[in-house]
């Protein structure tokens, strides 16, 4: 990839590019080793932390939209990752469940997430990886809608 023209875009543009190459290689990544989506990934994540969970509390949790969720629940009950089974207070409700197969697959993805070895010469320097955390957590905390940000 040439970036010679890359050195002097603004921050936001340097973010939302290597956002955009972080995602399109993490999915492939997952969907190669792994079979699996990084909403595939979100769900069980939070299923592992959480417990059985309701349909909507689970999109809630993932920030994902209810019907949005139902394709992706599809999808790991397919290959077993997840079970829809009655919730026992409504018996109109159902219950997402991480099955012990989902357990082991996203065991193996927290495996490859927890590896500190750098990804970069700048992460391999604990102060310039300081100063990069910093300038995340703070974007993250402070994130606004962009046409927000010109209507004020």
């Amino acid at each position: 990839m040439d970036t010679s023209r890359l050195h002097e875009a603004p921050l936001g543009s340097l973010l939302v590019l290597s956002g955009r190459l972080a995602q399109q290689r993490w999915g492939n990544y997952l969907a190669t080793h792994h079979n699996l989506t990084p909403a595939g990934v979100a769900v069980l994540t939070v299923l592992d932390a959480n417990g059985d969970l309701g349909h909507r509390e689970l999109a809630e949790r993932c920030f994902f939209k209810p019907a949005t969720l139902t394709g992706i629940v599809d999808t790991l009950e397919k290959s077993g990752h997840v079970r829809r089974q009655p919730d026992p207070a409504d018996r109109r409700a159902i219950r997402l469940v991480i099955t012990e197969s989902g357990q082991a697959a996203i065991a193996k993805v927290q495996e490859v997430r927890t590896l500190t070895q750098p990804l970069t010469s700048v992460d391999a320097d604990p102060a310039k990886a300081a100063i990069v955390r910093q300038f995340l957590m703070e974007l993250i905390s402070t994130m606004e809608d962009p046409r927000e940000l010109t209507s004020s």
